[in-house]
């Protein structure tokens, strides 16, 4: 697979959180009861009329505005004639040829930098409904049908598992940002249908593409990805031919299977509803949308790259969730080291959320403050910082009197620490005569003995260098 390389373009499929649906009445609030918010017109009854919902059109330009998108002052709405049985009209309504939004990008962080991702488009659009399986057959929750959607197309411009997250955790951010879904990928209201192809490293002309359909996971998205780039690279090197399908993701196998040949634009037989009257966009209304549109990521991103000197890949960690981010600005100004407490939030902080599911952090911004600067000026070592913040977020205490309670403070005493490493050594005599021999991992194995007989409380620069001088004197008397 190292002759190869992948490309892929994305289409991810966002729900706005408009309280109604995008042509009728019905609320649109997650986990009713199957089949309780539906009407004859998001069910596709003859003799109904949709109405469009105005606030689904300003979330799809807002998007499209936080993307860097052209808005178009004139669209339409289409419908896109196919059958399956989630869609009870055998259409859907939704926008082809002078979609809303066009011609956007976005930026994401990858080892070599900065990387600037294309849209090709945003448009509105309905959703379907829900299938069921279950062993006595399956059942159809008509409730998501009508639904907003937006679906925001990528350029092919990704080339790897890697830059697909990073472009959805910024899409993901971007949405949440200005308001327009709650992004709850276990609720279905992201997902997105990942086109991939693999060509020779150095071509220029696309391979034939495959779609792998409403992948609603990080995880499973990078599997997905991971599996058919394999199938595909396999499939050439063997002289097969990749055929151009859309394929599902089996969560339990980690393969991709057909399911049917992928469609194209004349497949759908798109025209213009006849329902629904074009959408204008005036200046106005743009600038109204526009000047309410709160800072982006990016710009918090590069905001405290320059006022608080952090590292881009950890500017860009902190930006992902408005919320850590409004926190992070919260506690910054009670900080003597910016670094060390954005350290600790996207390390230590980040951790206890997903360990927890929490949404919320439940330290004070003042005390992880505190804790920060008491680990940066060496008053605590990183280990115990980590142990006090797992502390805090059960107890949400003063740091500094919780570290004097439980006598947490680092050992930095040169005398002590060099007592503590003479204890390590004499204790550990087969690691002693390791290092003697060269094996260098022995000084790791020591250092270890020596921490924990201060119960992980020392200095760690400082051990390290008291146990350096011990072993250079026992070298050299050997």
């Amino acid at each position: 697979m190292n002759g190869y390389e992948m490309v892929i373009g994305l289409e991810t499929h966002i729900e706005l959180k408009t309280k109604s649906k995008i042509f009728c009445s019905c609320s649109t609030a997650f986990g009713a009861a199957p089949n309780t918010q539906v009407c004859p017109v998001c069910t596709g009854m003859p003799g109904t009329l949709p109405v469009l919902n105005a606030q689904a059109v300003d979330y799809a330009v807002t998007a499209g505005l936080a993307t860097n998108c052209t808005i178009a002052s004139f669209s339409k709405l289409d419908r896109k004639n196919y059958f399956y049985p989630d869609l009870p009209k055998a259409y859907q309504i939704s926008q082809y040829d002078l979609p809303l939004c066009s011609n956007g990008y976005l930026t994401i962080e990858t080892p070599e930098g900065e990387k600037r991702i294309g849209i090709t488009r945003i448009h509105i659009e309905e959703d379907a409904g829900k299938l069921i399986h279950g062993k006595e057959g399956t059942y159809i929750d008509f409730n998501r049908c009508g639904v907003p959607l937006i679906e925001v197309v990528s350029e092919p411009d990704l080339r790897s598992a890697a830059e697909v997250k990073a472009y959805l955790q910024k899409l993901r951010a971007i949405m949440l940002y200005i308001g327009v879904s709650d992004c709850r990928m276990n609720e279905g209201s992201l997902r997105c249908d990942v086109n991939l192809s693999v060509r020779k490293k150095g071509e220029q002309a696309f391979g034939t593409r495959c779609e792998m359909k409403n992948l609603n996971s990080f995880v499973f998205i990078t599997k997905a990805i991971e599996y058919e780039f394999r199938r595909q690279c396999e499939l050439l090197e063997h002289g097969g031919r990749v055929e151009q399908e859309t394929r599902r993701f089996d969560q339990a196998t980690g393969k991709t299977y057909s399911m049917r040949s992928k469609e194209e634009a004349d497949d759908y037989r798109y025209f213009p509803d006849p329902d629904l009257p074009p959408i204008e966009i005036t200046p106005q209304r743009l600038e109204r949308l526009r000047s309410a549109i709160p800072q982006l990521p990016d710009k918090r991103k590069q905001d405290y790259i320059r006022l608080f000197g952090l590292p881009s890949s950890c500017a860009e960690l902190l930006v992902s969730d408005k919320y850590v981010a409004d926190y992070f600005e919260q506690a910054a100004p009670l900080c003597r080291d910016k670094v060390e407490l954005a350290n600790l939030i996207t390390g230590e902080i980040f951790r206890l959320m997903g360990e927890n599911n929490a949404s919320v952090i439940p330290v004070s911004p003042a005390h992880l403050a505190k804790a920060a600067d008491m680990a940066s000026e060496g008053e605590i070592n990183r280990g115990t910082a980590k142990k006090l913040i797992a502390a805090l977020w059960e107890e949400n205490c003063d740091p500094a009197e919780y570290v004097r309670r439980h006598n947490l403070r680092q050992i930095n005493d040169p005398d002590t620490l060099t007592e503590l490493c003479r204890k390590a050594v004499e204790q550990n005599p087969q690691a002693l005569r390791d290092y003697l021999g060269g094996k260098q991992a022995a000084l790791q194995a020591l250092l270890g003995k020596a921490m924990g007989l201060a119960s992980g409380q020392a200095n760690p620069a400082l051990l390290r260098q008291k146990m350096d001088e011990l072993l250079k004197e026992q070298a050299e008397g050997k």
